[in-house]
């Protein structure tokens, strides 16, 4: 079997549904021949279930010891937090999770401090991802967060809507928090090459429907945990490899990244821009979109860093001011 690369993936939280596909999707993918399962709950049931799928040259370590998971590591991804539950939103597991990411962050620090790129799932991902950057001591390109689940779900509803393949609905995108006060653009969609902006408030697709669809999209993480009964699993396990995938240097990713931005108007932030990530790590241009768009994204930046800033007030993380004593990258 032909692999992307030969370096150590580790998957924090192998043990769950969310780690243990995230497990088989890296295989599957053919990423690399070494990769370790980690979690508090031993993991080896999983990693002897991968054994016996055959996929050959591969060494598959179970551990529940941090230092043994996290020594040599060059790829992490990490789903090791509470998952929501019905009734719950993102912002719900805020300290408790944040916590967990400053523990993860430090570990990072003391056992693989050489590692290239580390991406964060487990929710509120745009803050578990920033305290993880701020504590690991990592470059800002080092680090991203599962955004794109929220650009996918608005190209299925459209694809769905309108009776094509995801693949003709283009230009979709959604920036800012990994939450329900995303930013939704839809001013540089199409659909099979018509322009959405089109589209809309026509009898084909009213602008009631349209943002109710958008409505629905900020929802769709409730929408599964109704639906299945549990939080949404095999979507973002796949799309966290995708990542860990371009970040190794393989296929381009397709949707947007959860990344650090520090610039003049968003200030000391992660949330999902217009990304591109690569061997070099995740580089980002802020979108523009139409003066609504743009508001929306403005909103949805205050909306984290009123949250970043809960985390100043629970000791969780220190000010601002005070964290290039803790990470000089930032």
């Amino acid at each position: 079997m032909k692999f992307l690369t030969n370096e150590k993936l580790t998957i924090v939280g192998a043990a769950g549904m969310i780690g243990s596909n995230m497990v088989q999707t890296a295989l599957m993918m053919g990423l690399t021949s070494e990769i370790c399962l980690y979690d508090v709950f031993l993991p080896e049931g999983v990693a002897e279930e991968m054994r016996q799928c055959g996929f050959g040259d591969v060494k598959i370590t179970a551990t529940t010891d941090v230092k043994e998971a996290f020594t040599n590591a060059k790829y992490i991804i990490s789903s090791g937090g509470a998952p929501r539950k019905e009734g719950m939103t993102r912002e719900d597991l805020l300290a408790g999770n944040c916590k967990i990411a400053e523990e993860l962050g430090k570990n990072i620090k003391a056992y693989c401090p050489d590692v290239k790129h580390v991406v964060i799932i487990f929710n509120p991902a745009d803050l578990t991802g920033l305290v993880t950057l701020l504590y690991s001591g990592l470059k800002p390109g080092q680090v991203t967060t599962l955004a794109a689940l929220d650009t996918t779900r608005l190209q299925s509803a459209l694809a769905k809507k309108f009776g094509v393949m995801q693949t003709e609905i283009t230009g979709c995108a959604t920036y800012g928090g990994h939450g329900e006060q995303m930013a939704v653009f839809g001013s540089h969609v199409k659909v099979a090459g018509r322009n959405l902006t089109d589209i809309i408030g026509t009898d084909e697709f009213t602008t009631e429907e349209w943002e109710q669809m958008k409505k629905d999209v900020t929802q769709g993480g409730a929408a599964i945990i109704k639906l299945r009964g549990r939080s949404s699993f095999q979507s973002p396990s796949y799309l966290s490899v995708e990542m860990i995938r371009s970040a190794m240097g393989g296929e381009t990713f397709r949707f947007p990244a959860g990344t650090y931005v520090n610039t003049d108007k968003y200030k000391n932030i992660m949330m999902a821009m217009d990304t591109t990530i690569d061997a070099d790590g995740c580089h980002y241009n802020v979108p523009q979109g139409t003066a609504e768009e743009n508001a929306k994204l403005d909103a949805s930046y205050e909306h984290l860093c009123k949250m970043r800033d809960e985390l100043v007030t629970l000791n969780i993380v220190p000010a601002v001011s005070e964290w290039n004593k803790i990470n000089p990258n930032l």
